[in-house]
């Protein structure tokens, strides 16, 4: 029997109209002007309301192409649910205004098998927008491809939990048919985010959070899921996916194919002057077999 995950916040976080939304989609896509490649098989994209993150998330979304894929595992950090483990989803199907996404049942089966993950129930799959803000995207690039999607929430995980999650998933990385969609915005700086971290050396506080952003993105790039760690020991970097983040980073060193993340695109979505301003960043990467 279906079990369907409505598209909650489809009419709030962006456009409802089926039309609006692939033309706005294929306007932003068309305006990164990226290549087409069959070696990029992961990404790492934003998830905020569509007028904030739309545009920098279509970095990370032009350069797939869909021909041999045939499984996307969506990677999405919990808001509202707490849990110290990674939750499977007990829909059948994820709606989306453009095109409707089955999820891959055999999959899932497998990896509760393993004794590692839970299930979600609708109403927390239904209220969480990390992974949701990626179907659109997903559904449009893969238009017309039979493609299945695996939903995994990450919980809070302790350290040892994300490397025990990337040895899990790692052999799904070796598999060419797979593809990787990892969900995180970077960092939430200003009051309202309890995070005002400011460096005066590097100038006005946006150029600061660009800083900091960006010595998180080059370590990301380096692969090294310890070195990350440190880097948000040390700095406390407000990345709300800093667990799909390191899970993704610990698949691709127990995996055997070489993956390098590369970022293409970076945006804030306001420029923070003053300690009385807020803002969110947004980076974009792929995911690209190596040699």
């Amino acid at each position: 029997m279906e079990k369907i995950r409505k598209a909650s916040h489809a009419g709030s976080w962006y456009t409802d109209n089926p039309q609006e939304l692939a033309e706005q989609l294929d306007g932003w896509l068309r305006a990164a002007g990226l290549a087409k490649s069959s070696d990029v098989r992961g990404v790492i994209a934003p998830h905020a309301g569509y007028s904030y993150s739309g545009r920098a998330a279509a970095y990370a979304f032009g350069n797939i192409d869909p021909t041999n894929i045939f499984r996307i595992f969506l990677l999405g950090p919990s808001h509202h649910y707490y849990t110290p483990k990674c939750a499977l989803s007990r829909a059948t199907i994820y709606k989306t205004p453009i095109g409707d996404l089955p999820i891959d049942e055999e999959v899932n089966d497998e990896l509760k098998a393993t004794g590692h993950f839970e299930y979600m129930d609708v109403r927390v799959d239904e209220a969480e927008h990390s992974m949701e803000m990626h179907l659109p995207y997903l559904a449009k690039v893969f238009q017309g491809y039979p493609v299945k999607i695996v939903p995994i929430l990450v919980g809070a995980l302790s350290a040892e939990s994300e490397a025990l999650y990337g040895r899990l998933l790692a052999k799904y990385v070796d598999d060419s048919k797979n593809f990787f969609s990892v969900s995180s915005d970077f960092c939430h700086w200003g009051s309202r985010f309890n995070y005002m971290h400011y460096d005066k050396s590097h100038g006005a506080i946006y150029k600061s959070i660009e800083v900091l952003d960006k010595m998180g993105m080059d370590i990301i790039e380096t692969g090294d899921p310890d070195a990350f760690k440190q880097y948000l020991s040390e700095t406390d970097n407000t990345i709300c996916g800093r667990h799909p983040i390191s899970v993704f980073l610990h698949m691709l060193k127990n995996s055997s194919t070489k993956i390098k993340i590369r970022f293409l695109r970076y945006e804030q979505s306001g420029q923070c002057k003053s300690m009385r301003d807020s803002s969110v960043s947004y980076a974009s990467a792929v995911g690209k077999v190596d040699g």
